[in-house]
């Protein structure tokens, strides 16, 4: 399945503790093929492959897996033993609680509560206190890893009712709701996301083999969010991307409403109770697909647009510039001064490391 762009907001973020050691960040960019005149643009993106290359240099260089953007060094292999110990337990509430002490025992190390929800309800809340860099993207990451990791150890995706943050939205504020699978609230008292306390008493169905391959990954395993196909939009994006990968002519909402066995009007009220649309995922699958192409491969631009179902070149000049402000040559162009070898390779795309 064709995997989600990440916005050019997260990539500057990610950067932002090696700079502050005073790390020359132009040829990590390099090495991740990220060519550095897109951080200057608001709405660029970049391909999954090239975040997670980006993230391994970090990794590299500051030999912190918090990335040099905590109060604190984590040292590597600091993740891996709090997973190995929270996977002897019997449940779900044990193993949160356990890695909650765990990471509680290094000074300056992230502050993670598991909390009852006090005003009602049998919710569970899962807070992230301090800690914050000046992007807040340490405490954005946290609370997606421990939610990911969660639902792997119980090999069910936990639906979330909340998720609050702490902090002004960033511009990219739409995109949380795709990212959470909940509705998001900005400027909150602190960050948090909420879920059925229920799911604390689930059994860990994971074992040391199956860790071991989960932390060979980590952390693209779980900062890539894993599509379980438990919410229609989940659904809906399977079906254009497998509709994209046959054809050019992406079905029609009645189309894959008859897929789904459900009428129109039910899917577009589904989707909006998953705070979007139809119209915004077969944009969002078109925008992925097109920069995938434009970065990864020497596809011409004309050939790449109708494989992405535009009868014309100028409608998808049009929706590319709307999607990332700026066109497709431009990106292309940015992309390939990296040289012969700025595409990723197959391995690279495999997930093989």
């Amino acid at each position: 399945m064709a995997r989600r762009t990440i916005t050019v907001h997260h990539v500057r973020a990610v950067l932002r503790g090696a700079e502050r050691h005073g790390v020359d960040t132009v040829p990590l960019l390099q090495a991740a093929q990220i060519p550095p005149l897109l951080l200057g643009d608001d709405r660029a993106r970049v391909t999954p492959y090239q975040f997670a290359r980006l993230f391994r240099e970090l990794y590299r260089v500051t030999g912190d897996e918090f990335l040099g953007l905590g109060s604190a060094v984590s040292r590597p292999g600091t993740f891996a033993m709090m997973c190995h110990a929270a996977l002897g337990c019997r449940d779900l509430g044990a193993a949160v609680r356990r890695g909650v002490t765990f990471y509680g025992l290094f000074p300056g190390g992230p502050d993670l509560v598991l909390e009852r929800d006090e005003s009602g309800g049998g919710n569970a809340l899962f807070v992230v206190r301090g800690g914050v860099d000046e992007d807040y993207f340490l405490a954005e990451c946290l609370l997606m890893i421990w939610h990911r990791l969660c639902s792997w150890l119980i090999g069910r995706r936990i639906p979330l009712h909340r998720a609050e943050f702490g902090h002004p939205p960033p511009p990219h504020k739409d995109e949380y709701e795709l990212l959470f699978g909940c509705p998001v609230r900005f400027g909150a008292e602190r960050t948090e996301a909420a879920f059925d306390a229920h799911w604390l008493d689930a059994p860990l169905v994971r074992d040391e083999a199956e860790l071991r391959e989960m932390l060979r990954r980590a952390p693209f395993e779980l900062l890539s969010r894993r599509e379980y196909g438990t919410t229609v939009a989940e659904q809906v994006r399977r079906a254009l991307v497998q509709s994209l990968r046959d054809s050019p002519r992406l079905p029609s909402l009645g189309d894959v409403a008859g897929r789904l066995a459900v009428s129109p009007a039910t899917l577009r009220r589904r989707l909006a109770q998953e705070s979007t649309s139809y119209q915004q995922l077969k944009d969002a699958v078109r925008r992925d697909a097109a920069i995938a192409g434009l970065a990864e491969g020497r596809e011409p631009i004309a050939d790449l647009a109708a494989r992405l179902g535009f009868s014309e070149d100028t409608a998808f000049h049009r929706a590319f510039r709307r999607w990332t402000g700026t066109t497709p040559g431009a990106y292309r162009q940015v992309n390939t001064a990296l040289g012969p070898g700025g595409g990723v390779n197959e391995a690279e795309r495999s997930g093989q490391r």
